[in-house]
């Protein structure tokens, strides 16, 4: 019997290796069968069917035959040759991939098109936008796109919301990459802000939280790119971000809200939203640049603040590469060592420069001196201003007497100036725990952890109109009921149930 088992398990690989694995599905197929998706959003008025449809793109984006694959599925949904809304995505793509659809495509069968709804022809035109943008045809893809974001917002209809949100993004990403780009002033990006805030006052007053949360970030990024931080500050002011939107709208929301704090020397209220956007950003490859260059502006408003980032943070997988500069800036700041520091700003200018952490890190330089400052003041009970002079690297006693009198003013150190003999004085520290330091960081980790579990509650999806069915349902319960109980009353039995009721 044993012997059997094995010869049919034997039998059964041979036959799964003959087989092989499932063949892929074809290119143009996901995107036909996505407008079975859109189809449903518009029939059940549920935008969830549409996010699904867009949740495909990071899939499409990645075939070599993306242009063939959305003729395909453009002249599928719309055979005619002369229908306008084809005309208009066709002349967007290559020639050579009308050719290959024209010769191995799918057969339309039809001369006359169905009426299509919206959805299906804006979902195509985000599919080319993606095409121009990954083939770095930003010229056609910002022309194309001025007007394909007025057509979006002429439909005013809420399963379109999600489709024109994507379409808002790519638009202002067009617009980024033509010349002069940032931080110019004459740069076409501040061309795109009075059609974005336009796109924001429609979509507030049409409640689309999908294009509110979108328009508003992209007015931020647009806003940061050109250090016009006045202007996104009074944005932030006089517009309320919406509490539905999407889980990565809130973490680019919360990343720029961090920046532009960070930039106001408001670093305890940049410390805030960087952590609470990198504790919502997903770690996964997909969302790994967004995760590293969030932690690398946390690392940094962490040293402006006072604070050593954990060592384990930089050996995690996904950051230790790309955070190595910042070990080293962290390595400088926490010993105090100006001169290290110096070196490592000056060999990691370009990676700091590019990361926009540049200006915020050469503000760590009066933290360094600080922080050399207090571990003398741990180290030497009495020293004098020469020595510091020594450790420090300042240029003479009168600085060092300065920055000494401003770290005992700050609180950074307790501790007198003897000016007389030039000694620098130190107090002996306190106990900490006899301070309400360890209840006050207790409770600031409790309010963190009881936000996260109030926001992920606030999160959670429920079928829509689910308490009419329920209402619905109870309303018909209590009619039988009554039924019932009028033919019980009216003795209303057949004759077959008769001798029921006396068995029973």
């Amino acid at each position: 019997m044993a012997d059997k088992m094995e010869v049919d398990a034997v039998v059964g690989e041979k036959q799964v290796e003959a087989s092989g694995p499932a063949p892929e599905k074809p290119i143009e197929r996901i995107i036909i069968d996505n407008f079975a998706l859109l189809n449903q959003a518009v029939e059940t008025f549920d935008s969830r069917f549409t996010l699904r449809a867009l949740r495909s793109i990071s899939t499409i984006r990645k075939h070599k035959d993306v242009a063939t694959a959305i003729l395909i599925a453009l002249r599928t949904a719309f055979p005619n040759a002369n229908n306008p809304a084809r005309r208009v995505l066709e002349g967007l793509l290559p020639q050579n991939a009308a050719a290959v659809a024209q010769n191995g495509g799918t057969k339309a069968g039809k001369e006359s098109d169905e009426e299509q709804i919206p959805e299906i022809w804006s979902y195509l035109g985000v599919l080319v936008q993606v095409y121009l943008y990954d083939n770095e045809q930003y010229e056609k893809g910002a022309n194309f796109s001025d007007k394909f974001v007025e057509k979006l917002r002429d439909f005013n209809r809420r399963t379109l919301d999600p489709i024109g949100s994507k379409a808002y993004y790519y638009y202002s990403l067009f617009h980024e990459q033509l010349n002069p780009k940032p931080p110019s002033k004459q740069s076409p990006v501040i061309n795109v802000r009075p059609k974005l805030l336009a796109a924001l006052r429609s979509a507030v007053l049409r409640k689309d939280a999908d294009t509110q949360a979108a328009v508003t970030v992209l007015l931020l990024r647009n806003y940061i790119s050109t250090s016009d931080i006045t202007q996104a500050d009074l944005l932030i002011a006089q517009t309320q971000f919406p509490t539905t939107a999407s889980n990565n709208q809130v973490c680019r929301y919360l990343y720029y809200l961090g920046r532009i704090r960070a930039i106001q020397l408001s670093y305890t209220q940049a410390h805030e939203h960087l952590t609470s956007a990198t504790r919502k950003s997903p770690t996964s490859s997909t969302a790994a640049g967004f995760y590293q260059q969030a932690t690398k502006l946390l690392v940094v408003v962490n040293l402006l603040m006072g604070d050593i980032p954990e060592r384990s943070l930089f050996r995690q997988p996904n950051l230790e590469a790309a955070l190595h500069p910042y070990f080293k800036l962290v390595q400088a700041v926490r010993v105090g060592d100006l001169q290290a520091f110096l070196k490592c700003v000056e060999t990691f200018a370009a990676v700091f420069k590019k990361d926009g952490t540049y200006t915020l890190i050469l503000r760590l330089r009066q933290n360094v001196i600080k922080t050399g400052v207090r571990m003398l003041s741990l180290s030497y009970s009495r020293i004098s201003l020469r020595d510091i002079c020594t450790r420090l690297g300042v240029d003479s006693e009168e600085s060092a007497e300065y920055i000494t009198a401003k770290a005992i003013r700050d609180g950074v150190i307790e501790a007198s100036l003897d000016h007389a003999q030039g000694h620098m004085v130190t107090v002996p520290q306190r106990d900490a725990y006899s301070t309400t330091e360890p209840s006050e960081a207790f409770h600031a980790r409790i309010s963190a952890l009881l936000a996260m579990r109030d926001e992920c509650v606030m999160a959670m999806r429920y079928p829509m109109h689910k308490h009419r069915q329920e209402i619905a349902e109870a309303t018909k319960a209590r009619e039988r009921e009554r039924e019932l109980a009028k033919e019980i009353a009216e003795g209303d039995v057949d004759a077959e149930d008769e001798d029921g009721f006396e068995g029973m």
